[in-house]
Protein backbone atom coordinates (compact mmCIF):
# COMPACT_ATOMS: atom_id res chain seq x y z
CA UNK A 1 0.00 0.00 0.00
CA UNK A 2 3.00 1.95 0.44
CA UNK A 3 6.25 0.74 -1.00
CA UNK A 4 9.07 0.70 0.87
CA UNK A 5 11.92 2.79 -0.91
CA UNK A 6 14.32 1.58 -3.11
CA UNK A 7 18.15 1.32 -2.03
CA UNK A 8 20.06 4.35 -3.05
CA UNK A 9 23.77 4.45 -3.64
CA UNK A 10 27.01 6.13 -2.78
CA UNK A 11 30.14 5.84 -4.14
CA UNK A 12 28.53 3.00 -6.47
CA UNK A 13 27.42 0.97 -3.51
CA UNK A 14 24.09 0.14 -2.12
CA UNK A 15 22.89 1.78 1.48
CA UNK A 16 21.47 -1.04 3.47
CA UNK A 17 18.63 0.50 4.95
CA UNK A 18 16.63 -0.73 8.48
CA UNK A 19 12.90 -2.19 6.90
CA UNK A 20 10.04 -0.50 9.30
CA UNK A 21 6.59 -2.12 9.29
CA UNK A 22 3.20 -0.13 10.75
CA UNK A 23 0.78 -2.22 11.73
CA UNK A 24 -2.74 -0.73 12.20
CA UNK A 25 -5.29 -1.57 15.00
CA UNK A 26 -9.14 -1.54 14.61
CA UNK A 27 -11.34 1.00 12.76
CA UNK A 28 -7.93 2.57 11.00
CA UNK A 29 -7.03 2.18 7.75
CA UNK A 30 -3.40 1.77 6.62
CA UNK A 31 -3.58 4.95 4.84
CA UNK A 32 -3.52 6.68 7.99
CA UNK A 33 0.25 6.06 8.68
CA UNK A 34 1.58 8.19 5.61
CA UNK A 35 2.94 11.37 8.06
CA UNK A 36 4.73 8.39 9.99
CA UNK A 37 6.09 7.04 6.58
CA UNK A 38 6.99 9.75 5.30
CA UNK A 39 9.36 10.91 8.35
CA UNK A 40 10.68 7.59 8.27
CA UNK A 41 11.64 7.62 4.98
CA UNK A 42 13.52 10.74 5.43
CA UNK A 43 15.04 9.47 8.26
CA UNK A 44 17.00 7.26 6.30
CA UNK A 45 13.95 3.82 6.79
CA UNK A 46 12.65 1.45 4.13
CA UNK A 47 9.21 2.02 5.56
CA UNK A 48 5.64 0.54 4.58
CA UNK A 49 2.50 0.02 6.09
CA UNK A 50 0.86 -3.11 4.41
CA UNK A 51 -3.03 -3.23 5.17
CA UNK A 52 -3.94 -6.52 6.98
CA UNK A 53 -5.60 -9.55 5.22
CA UNK A 54 -9.06 -8.41 3.41
CA UNK A 55 -8.13 -4.79 3.37
CA UNK A 56 -9.10 -2.72 0.47
CA UNK A 57 -6.82 -0.25 -1.25
CA UNK A 58 -8.59 2.92 0.11
CA UNK A 59 -10.63 4.06 2.46
CA UNK A 60 -13.45 4.44 0.48
CA UNK A 61 -13.38 0.90 -0.74
CA UNK A 62 -13.26 -0.41 2.46
CA UNK A 63 -16.31 1.50 3.84
CA UNK A 64 -18.17 0.16 0.38
CA UNK A 65 -17.10 -3.34 0.85
CA UNK A 66 -17.21 -4.41 4.83
CA UNK A 67 -17.50 -7.92 3.71
CA UNK A 68 -13.78 -8.28 2.76
CA UNK A 69 -12.63 -7.36 6.33
CA UNK A 70 -14.80 -8.97 8.62
CA UNK A 71 -14.04 -12.20 9.98
CA UNK A 72 -9.99 -11.84 10.00
CA UNK A 73 -9.08 -12.92 13.77
CA UNK A 74 -5.71 -12.66 15.57
CA UNK A 75 -4.03 -15.59 13.69
CA UNK A 76 -4.80 -14.63 10.70
CA UNK A 77 -3.61 -11.30 10.70
CA UNK A 78 -0.46 -12.40 12.42
CA UNK A 79 0.20 -15.28 9.69
CA UNK A 80 -0.45 -12.62 6.94
CA UNK A 81 2.18 -10.37 8.29
CA UNK A 82 4.91 -13.40 9.15
CA UNK A 83 4.17 -14.00 5.38
CA UNK A 84 4.90 -10.85 4.30
CA UNK A 85 8.65 -10.98 6.76
CA UNK A 86 9.50 -14.05 5.45
CA UNK A 87 9.65 -12.52 1.77
CA UNK A 88 12.05 -10.00 3.38
CA UNK A 89 15.89 -10.25 3.21
CA UNK A 90 15.98 -8.97 7.44
CA UNK A 91 14.07 -8.69 9.92
CA UNK A 92 11.97 -5.19 9.82
CA UNK A 93 11.34 -3.42 12.97
CA UNK A 94 7.75 -3.08 13.51
CA UNK A 95 5.47 -0.38 14.51
CA UNK A 96 2.07 -0.77 15.92
CA UNK A 97 -0.92 0.75 17.34
CA UNK A 98 -4.07 -0.82 18.94
CA UNK A 99 -4.36 -4.82 17.92
CA UNK A 100 -1.10 -3.47 15.73
CA UNK A 101 0.57 -3.19 18.76
CA UNK A 102 -0.28 -6.70 20.22
CA UNK A 103 0.24 -7.75 16.71
CA UNK A 104 3.83 -6.32 16.69
CA UNK A 105 4.60 -8.31 20.35
CA UNK A 106 3.34 -11.54 18.91
CA UNK A 107 5.57 -11.13 15.71
CA UNK A 108 8.56 -10.17 17.96
CA UNK A 109 8.28 -12.90 20.32
CA UNK A 110 8.19 -15.12 17.29
CA UNK A 111 11.76 -13.90 16.64
CA UNK A 112 10.23 -12.43 13.42
CA UNK A 113 11.11 -8.67 14.29
CA UNK A 114 14.39 -7.00 15.05
CA UNK A 115 11.93 -4.54 17.34
CA UNK A 116 9.02 -3.39 18.26
CA UNK A 117 6.99 -0.33 18.99
CA UNK A 118 3.44 -0.87 20.39
CA UNK A 119 1.71 2.28 21.15
CA UNK A 120 -1.35 1.89 23.43
CA UNK A 121 -1.85 -2.04 22.52
CA UNK A 122 -4.57 -4.03 22.52
CA UNK A 123 -4.66 -5.92 25.85
CA UNK A 124 -3.07 -9.87 25.22
CA UNK A 125 -3.29 -12.70 27.04
CA UNK A 126 -2.77 -12.92 31.15
CA UNK A 127 -3.55 -8.87 31.29
CA UNK A 128 -6.06 -8.85 33.83
CA UNK A 129 -7.76 -5.16 34.24
CA UNK A 130 -10.89 -4.57 31.77
CA UNK A 131 -11.43 -1.09 32.52
CA UNK A 132 -14.83 0.56 32.36
CA UNK A 133 -14.22 2.69 29.72
CA UNK A 134 -12.56 -0.07 27.84
CA UNK A 135 -15.62 -2.05 28.17
CA UNK A 136 -17.72 1.31 26.85
CA UNK A 137 -15.37 1.58 24.03
CA UNK A 138 -16.07 -1.58 22.24
CA UNK A 139 -19.80 -1.85 23.58
CA UNK A 140 -20.67 -1.46 19.59
CA UNK A 141 -18.98 -4.80 18.76
CA UNK A 142 -19.69 -6.67 21.74
CA UNK A 143 -23.67 -5.66 22.14
CA UNK A 144 -24.34 -8.34 19.47
CA UNK A 145 -22.40 -12.06 19.39
CA UNK A 146 -23.24 -11.69 15.56
CA UNK A 147 -20.43 -9.51 15.48
CA UNK A 148 -17.57 -12.36 16.13
CA UNK A 149 -18.32 -13.05 12.16
CA UNK A 150 -18.54 -9.63 11.20
CA UNK A 151 -17.06 -5.99 10.63
CA UNK A 152 -18.44 -3.16 12.65
CA UNK A 153 -18.19 0.22 11.92
CA UNK A 154 -18.29 3.09 14.82
CA UNK A 155 -20.30 6.20 14.70
CA UNK A 156 -18.59 9.32 15.22
CA UNK A 157 -20.16 10.00 18.63
CA UNK A 158 -18.51 6.55 19.44
CA UNK A 159 -15.21 7.24 17.92
CA UNK A 160 -14.83 10.69 19.72
CA UNK A 161 -15.28 8.62 23.31
CA UNK A 162 -12.30 5.68 22.03
CA UNK A 163 -10.57 7.33 20.09
CA UNK A 164 -11.17 11.36 19.97
CA UNK A 165 -11.56 12.04 23.94
CA UNK A 166 -8.08 14.39 24.23
CA UNK A 167 -8.71 16.23 21.58
CA UNK A 168 -11.19 19.05 20.21
CA UNK A 169 -14.55 17.53 18.93
CA UNK A 170 -13.37 19.14 15.69
CA UNK A 171 -10.45 17.40 15.41
CA UNK A 172 -12.09 14.09 16.20
CA UNK A 173 -14.51 14.45 13.63
CA UNK A 174 -12.07 15.36 11.14
CA UNK A 175 -10.59 12.13 12.01
CA UNK A 176 -13.30 9.89 11.65
CA UNK A 177 -13.88 11.83 8.48
CA UNK A 178 -10.22 10.52 7.11
CA UNK A 179 -9.15 7.48 8.39
CA UNK A 180 -12.23 5.81 9.69
CA UNK A 181 -13.18 1.59 8.24
CA UNK A 182 -15.13 -1.33 9.60
CA UNK A 183 -13.39 -3.50 11.64
CA UNK A 184 -13.68 -6.76 12.33
CA UNK A 185 -15.34 -7.94 15.50
CA UNK A 186 -13.40 -11.39 15.76
CA UNK A 187 -10.27 -9.95 17.20
CA UNK A 188 -12.14 -8.25 20.04
CA UNK A 189 -14.13 -11.38 21.26
CA UNK A 190 -10.60 -13.49 20.93
CA UNK A 191 -8.90 -11.18 23.03
CA UNK A 192 -11.96 -10.94 25.65
CA UNK A 193 -12.10 -14.79 26.34
CA UNK A 194 -8.15 -14.98 26.19
CA UNK A 195 -7.91 -15.85 30.08
CA UNK A 196 -10.57 -18.45 29.63
CA UNK A 197 -8.73 -20.07 26.47
CA UNK A 198 -5.77 -22.21 27.43
CA UNK A 199 -4.88 -21.71 23.16
CA UNK A 200 -5.73 -17.87 22.45
CA UNK A 201 -4.64 -16.50 19.81
CA UNK A 202 -4.24 -13.73 21.74
CA UNK A 203 -1.36 -15.28 23.86
CA UNK A 204 1.93 -13.41 23.31
CA UNK A 205 5.62 -15.42 24.20
CA UNK A 206 6.35 -12.72 27.08
CA UNK A 207 9.48 -15.06 28.13
CA UNK A 208 11.43 -14.68 25.38
CA UNK A 209 15.25 -13.64 26.37
CA UNK A 210 16.45 -13.63 22.85
CA UNK A 211 13.59 -11.31 21.31
CA UNK A 212 14.99 -7.83 20.10
CA UNK A 213 13.56 -4.77 22.15
CA UNK A 214 10.35 -3.65 22.73
CA UNK A 215 8.42 -0.28 23.76
CA UNK A 216 5.38 -0.53 25.16
CA UNK A 217 3.59 3.57 24.50
CA UNK A 218 0.15 4.95 26.42
CA UNK A 219 -1.74 7.54 26.46
CA UNK A 220 -3.07 8.27 30.12
CA UNK A 221 -6.26 9.69 28.86
CA UNK A 222 -6.43 6.62 26.77
CA UNK A 223 -10.63 4.92 26.52
CA UNK A 224 -9.72 2.19 24.47
CA UNK A 225 -6.77 0.85 26.23
CA UNK A 226 -6.18 2.42 29.56
CA UNK A 227 -2.96 2.87 30.93
CA UNK A 228 -3.51 0.54 33.18
CA UNK A 229 -3.92 -1.96 30.77
CA UNK A 230 -0.40 -1.41 29.55
CA UNK A 231 1.53 -1.57 32.81
CA UNK A 232 0.26 -4.88 33.31
CA UNK A 233 1.06 -5.79 30.05
CA UNK A 234 4.78 -4.55 31.45
CA UNK A 235 4.62 -6.58 33.90
CA UNK A 236 3.89 -9.66 31.57
CA UNK A 237 7.29 -9.14 30.77
CA UNK A 238 9.05 -9.50 33.72
CA UNK A 239 10.36 -12.43 33.32
CA UNK A 240 12.39 -11.93 30.32
CA UNK A 241 15.92 -9.66 30.45
CA UNK A 242 15.01 -8.36 26.95
CA UNK A 243 15.00 -5.00 26.78
CA UNK A 244 11.10 -4.01 27.27
CA UNK A 245 11.04 0.04 27.62
CA UNK A 246 7.86 1.83 28.85
CA UNK A 247 6.81 5.67 27.40
CA UNK A 248 4.34 7.26 29.06
CA UNK A 249 2.05 10.33 27.39
CA UNK A 250 -0.20 11.63 30.58
CA UNK A 251 -2.41 14.08 27.97
CA UNK A 252 -2.90 11.77 25.23
CA UNK A 253 -5.81 9.66 24.08
CA UNK A 254 -6.18 6.29 21.67
CA UNK A 255 -5.73 8.84 18.36
CA UNK A 256 -2.30 9.58 19.29
CA UNK A 257 -0.37 7.90 16.58
CA UNK A 258 -3.29 10.20 14.15
CA UNK A 259 -4.01 13.67 15.53
CA UNK A 260 -2.04 16.93 16.02
CA UNK A 261 0.62 15.14 18.29
CA UNK A 262 1.25 12.58 15.95
CA UNK A 263 4.72 14.03 15.19
CA UNK A 264 5.93 13.96 19.25
CA UNK A 265 5.16 10.28 19.11
CA UNK A 266 7.19 9.62 16.16
CA UNK A 267 10.07 11.64 17.24
CA UNK A 268 10.44 9.67 20.72
CA UNK A 269 9.69 6.30 18.35
CA UNK A 270 12.88 6.84 15.87
CA UNK A 271 14.59 8.18 19.13
CA UNK A 272 14.29 5.19 20.96
CA UNK A 273 15.08 3.47 17.95
CA UNK A 274 18.18 4.52 17.89
CA UNK A 275 19.37 4.29 21.21
CA UNK A 276 18.65 0.63 20.56
CA UNK A 277 21.10 1.13 17.86
CA UNK A 278 18.62 0.38 15.35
Amino acid sequence: MFPGREPGCAGGGLIAMASVLFIHGLWLHAESWAPWIDLFRSAGYDASAPGWPGDPETVAEARANPDSIADHGIDDVVAHYAALISARPEKPILIGHSFGGMIAQKLLGQDLAAAAIAIDAAQIKGVLPVPLSALRATLPVFKNPANLHRAVSLTAEQFRFAFGNAIPAEESQDLFDKWTIPAPGKPLFEAATANFNPHSPAAVDTHNELRGPLLLMTGGKDHTVPESVTRATLKQYRHSDAVTDLLDWPDRGHSLTIDHGWREVADASLEWLTKQGL
